[in-house]
């Protein structure tokens, strides 16, 4: 008896850590949800001198059956950062969104040692001990979530086609949405030192004009911080938008305020309060059905970590990133906004290289476990990284008329050198227009005749899969200035009226080509399915009557751009040979229409 009260005092501390051990699991244990493991791990804090963001690595693999996810987690403080703003604590912690139900097991591996965390070697360091070696499992239950809530419609991946696709759906995605602000995190409700420092502090946003927009039951954070912001995501989604953009580091550009560390001058440090901030921002777009585009660096600030390297400075960003915000569901990566050598310009940082291009892309290649769509913006041209060994799978897309008038043969121009080279990228428009004026705001231009013919179905019609609106920093409301996206109200009806034309068609557009020079006029946009469906878009001025290469019948529609309605009621037509005549349109015959043809099979 003695003997055996000896041994289970001996065992009861073994008990007790191994016990420690095993997470605390929150969120739904459903498919595509945001399951959260939270370990108790060492004390620590983001000013210790053994640095807990680079000296710690926690990695958890998770299984089911024959699918393996290696995620990525990090240092939480207390676990309740963007409430109590805490520095410190012992809460350790990984985001899993799991794309099958049923049972899933987990495996830590939690390592030590200077510069672990950036380290690819799988027993690089030496055991941290606490939770390394734990296994558990969960089960994970279907989806309970409609739209807009993307958790309805699964990861959105890329398909080696020119559209994303939704994996629990298998719907493609069109995007239109905001990529102004730039700034958009430099916000004053955000913990950090950002808005004192000295650097651009004029900028600091609050968002004062969409706080009228925050609902009650929306998030917030320390007794009603974050309304403004919350509320500007509302309204962008009240009006059909999908996506805005952001810079999560802006360190030498143009606004200086947005970064994820402690401090303006140390790239080591993350500040653990800010970020679980803009989760509960990005947290919020998501159930709002929000893309979420992460531009993680713009021309001024490209070669700001490591010279442009992706070494240990630039992992830690990008690692960081992946594990706080990779598990939503619709997202990508973008290495730079104006990347590269371009027009001459000079920087406080380095141009990147066409080999530290390609070496961006190929880290998110090979950490992150969900492989979301990774692009580039230029600046430079992209011929550079055409080749075999480029993980790029689009582009981000920059014009630089004040018409838009580049646009559509920008977009033609790069979809098929991408084809040609066998990459198949699915590229977005995310900066049309020049940069002094682009999109102007409604009191200026109430039509957007321009912005609507050549960026907005001049992008679409020419197979690109999505377009964000700049702001020219001439205008009020400008990509640094803005904190009211009512300033361009009208072009977010004339976006909204293009996404449910070609979502409510019924129309194969994932499908369908370019087809410009089946119509006799140079102005004319044609997009088409062969024998199959059409759509032909006719700009201002003068209008063709026919196009050619079909053959048989056809249902002719008549859509407005500038209202978002269809005009009448469809009717039959048929060809002449191999000639269609699709007429004239039903009214305003000089202003811009667009023409549905769908063949009828008999």
């Amino acid at each position: 008896m003695k003997n055996l009260s000896l041994l289970l005092g001996f065992l009861m501390p073994l008990l007790i850590t191994a016990q420690s051990t095993k997470p605390a699991i929150s969120g739904e244990l459903k498919k595509w949800h945001n399951i959260t493991l939270t370990f108790e791990g060492p004390e620590t804090s983001e000013d210790h001198t053994y640095n807990p963001f680079l000296n710690y690595r926690l990695n958890v693999t998770f299984r089911h059956r024959d699918v393996t996810y290696l995620v990525p987690g990090y240092f939480a403080a207390d676990g309740n950062a963007a409430e109590t703003s805490a520095t410190k604590g012992n809460k350790w912690r990984v985001h899993f969104a799991p794309d099958r139900t049923g049972e899933w097991t987990y495996e830590v591996s939690f390592r030590r040692g200077p510069n672990v965390a950036v380290a690819d070697e799988r027993m690089a360091g030496h055991s941290a001990e606490f939770m390394d070696g734990t296994r558990g499992q969960f089960t994970v239950g279907a989806t309970d979530k409609t739209a807009p809530d993307l958790r309805a419609k699964g990861r959105l991946q890329y398909v080696n086609k020119p559209y994303l696709q939704f994996a629990e759906t298998g719907e493609y995605f069109l995007k239109a949405g905001a990529d102004a602000p730039e700034n958009l995190l430099s916000y004053a409700d955000f913990d950090g030192d950002f808005k004192t420092d000295g650097h651009k502090d004029d900028l600091i946003k609050t968002w004062e004009p969409h706080v009228k927009d925050w609902n009650t039951g929306d998030p917030s954070w320390q007794g009603g911080k974050g309304k403004g912001l919350i509320g500007a995501i509302n309204y962008l989604a009240s009006k059909g938008m999908n996506v805005f953009s952001f810079l999560p580091l802006n360190i030498a550009g143009d606004d200086k305020n947005v970064f994820p560390y402690v401090s303006y001058d140390n790239y080591e440090r993350i500040d653990v309060s800010k970020m679980d901030q803009w989760e509960m921002v990005f947290a919020h777009g998501e159930r709002n059905g929000m893309f979420l585009h992460f531009k993680t660096s713009e021309a001024e600030n490209q070669g700001l970590l490591d010279n442009g390297d992706v070494g240990a400075q630039r992992k830690l960003y990008y690692r960081e990133l992946i594990a706080r915000f990779g598990h939503h569901m619709a997202l990508n990566w973008n290495i730079g906004e104006e990347n590269g050598k371009w027009q001459g310009e000079n920087h406080a940082t380095p141009w990147q290289t066409t080999t530290q291009r390609l070496a961006c892309a190929q880290y998110f290649y090979d950490h992150d476990p969900y492989r979301h769509h990774v692009v580039i913006h230029n600046g430079q041209p992209f011929y550079d990284i055409l080749g075999p060994d480029s993980k790029y799978t689009g582009l981000s897309i920059q014009t630089n008329r004040r018409d838009f008038g580049n646009v559509h043969r920008a977009v033609l121009k790069w979809r098929k050198l991408s084809q040609e080279t066998r990459k198949n990228w699915a590229m977005a428009v995310d900066e049309p227009g020049d940069a002094q004026y682009s999109l102007l705001p409604d009191r200026l231009n109430p039509e957007h005749d321009n912005a609507r013919q050549n960026a907005l179905w001049g992008a679409f019609m020419a197979g690109a899969w999505g377009i964000e609106w700049y702001f020219g920093y001439k205008n009020e409301h400008s990509d640094l200035s803005c904190q009211d996206w009512r300033s361009r109200d009208k072009m977010w009806d004339q976006s909204r009226y293009l996404l449910d034309f070609f979502r409510e068609s019924k129309i194969p557009y994932w499908e369908m080509e370019p087809m410009d020079d089946l119509t006799e006029s140079n102005s004319d946009y044609v997009l088409g399915k062969k024998d199959d469906a059409y759509v032909i878009y006719q700009k201002m001025g003068e209008k063709s009557t026919t196009v050619s290469g079909l053959e048989g019948q056809f249902e002719r529609r008549w859509f407005n751009p500038r209202t978002g309605e269809f005009i009448g009621s469809s009717d039959r037509i048929s060809s002449k040979g191999s000639v269609l005549n699709f007429g004239m349109p039903p009214a305003d015959e000089t202003k811009d229409w667009t023409v549905l043809i769908k063949k009828i099979n008999n």
